[in-house]
């Protein structure tokens, strides 16, 4: 995905009020070898761009004055109650240097499963980012979990996550990532027809 954003040489409560009142959102980078750089960016093309999820956990081509580099999204300030971005903050990606990166997780085949079609269970994802570590071009745009063979009473945990090739797990607790919960009452409610 591609950010154009513009060098800004003002900074200040007020030039950034002016900025924000022209439709720009203040911004900077930082990391790598040079200096951190104050930048602006269009506010509705980072707003609508902000709403894509592959936004948030992408190595990012940035275009800054015409020269071209790789950046990730590593924070954003919003309003409190206005659809407005105050700020964003962007780092500077080295293709030779490991980075460290919240990874959204996908959840598909629950309702094929076992515990869903047969158990009736509830599945619930109880994680739905990954932090992991890797080299810039390893970086998953998100971690896809398949649940179709999941069964009643199963636990899946952050081990049993399948990464991509060159990808590693940042956590060192191997916590639950879905909560698979029985019906409540179910056995007794199919027995009850039954009796009557």
């Amino acid at each position: 995905m591609n950010v154009v954003a513009f060098a800004r040489a003002k900074q200040g409560t007020g030039a950034s009020r002016r900025l924000r009142n022209s439709g720009r959102t203040p911004g900077i980078i930082y990391g790598g070898a040079a200096e951190p750089q104050l930048v602006e960016v269009d506010h509705n093309t980072l707003w609508y761009a902000l709403k894509k999820e592959a936004f948030h956990a992408s190595v990012l081509e940035m275009d800054l004055d015409g020269a071209k580099s790789q950046v990730l999204l590593r924070n954003v300030q919003y309003h409190p109650f206005k659809q407005l971005v105050l700020h964003v903050d962007f780092q500077r990606v080295d293709a030779n240097t490991v980075l460290t990166m919240k990874v959204p997780v996908h959840y598909s085949g629950a309702e094929e499963s076992p515990a869903v079609k047969i158990d009736k269970c509830m599945v619930t994802p109880v994680v739905t980012e990954i932090e992991v570590r890797c080299m810039p071009k390893d970086l998953p745009e998100f971690i896809s979990v398949d649940l179709s063979k999941l069964e009643k009473g199963a636990t899946l945990h952050l081990n049993d996550v399948v990464l991509p090739k060159g990808v590693t797990l940042v956590s060192h607790s191997n916590a639950a990532v879905i909560s698979v919960a029985a019906p409540a009452g179910g056995a007794a409610d199919e027995e009850a027809p039954a009796a009557e």
